[in-house]
């Protein structure tokens, strides 16, 4: 990867042209972590700025130069990247640890890890260019493919459930993506700090706002004095099937899936806690 040391790469690199390739990938990723201006950004991309593939050196690519906007919430460079070349921009790069074409969606998980909100705004808008509306739920609920790479085997939901990002969280749901991970979010409610507590419960939240019904979770069967004392009785009894859903989160959920700016800019009596 272009963030090894220059030393590094010369031992592992094999030829000339090699080094040459990986040095200019270096120099690339620190153009963008220095937040350069896009259009020089883009002249190093289309120009000066080579990969080592298959034994020759190639362009780099759209989604891999998006992948560097991403960790260092270059935004003005992303937006170009998705205005100029929209979806064929989100498209998986190859992996560099086992040479295979990744899957999933590489860009919504490395948003949703590093909190970047407004990127990943930019992203699911993005989508919309999608040929069809299946192709874009597919996309926002694909997994990760490689195992070796840590978020493996998730959705971008269930990554910014279990990582508490309630903002990141309520754009994907607004635009389309599967409400999963009651579980994980109902384990980080109970095993998060007090500093965390608050963005693990505003993740619960915003799951039972999008859940078409709940489904079945033992756990609250397990313990329900302590569950009825953290999501009211109300909420533990619906999620029980004991009874319908609040009707403060039956209203709310229309509100939702309007736009999050919908649901955050609600006043403090009518924020999703309070039907608790």
């Amino acid at each position: 990867m272009p963030w090894r040391l220059t030393s590094q790469l010369e031992c592992l690199s094999s030829s000339p042209s090699q080094r040459q390739c990986e040095r200019t990938s270096f120099s690339f990723y620190c153009a963008v972590r220095e937040q350069l201006p896009v259009w020089m950004l883009e002249d190093m991309r289309s120009m000066e700025v080579f990969c080592w593939e298959d034994g020759r050196p190639r362009a780099f690519l759209q989604s891999e130069a998006l992948l560097y906007a991403l960790v260092h919430d270059h935004q003005a460079y992303a937006r170009y990247l998705l205005n100029r070349y929209s979806v064929s921009a989100l498209r998986a790069p190859r992996c560099d640890f086992c040479c295979c074409r990744s899957s999933g969606s590489p860009h919504l998980s490395l948003a949703v890890r590093y909190n970047r909100v407004s990127i990943l705004g930019m992203i699911v808008e993005a989508l919309k260019d999608c040929d069809t509306q299946s192709g874009r739920r597919d996309y926002l609920d694909s997994r990760g493919g490689c195992s070796h790479v840590a978020d493996a085997g998730k959705t971008a939901v269930q990554l910014a459930v279990e990582l508490s990002r309630p903002d990141c969280l309520l754009l994907l749901l607004v635009h389309g993506a599967q409400p999963d991970g009651l579980e994980a979010a109902l384990q980080r409610l109970v095993t998060s700090d007090v500093t965390e507590r608050r963005h693990a419960q505003r993740c619960l939240d915003f799951l039972l706002l999008f859940l078409p019904k709940p489904p079945a979770v033992h756990r609250l069967q397990d313990e329900p004095q302590r569950w009825q004392s953290l999501l009211g009785n109300e909420v533990f009894s619906w999620l029980c099937g004991l009874a319908p859903p609040p009707l403060l989160l039956q209203a709310l959920r229309c509100l939702a899936r309007s736009g999050p700016d919908q649901i955050t800019a609600l006043p403090d009596f009518l924020q999703l806690h309070s039907w608790q």
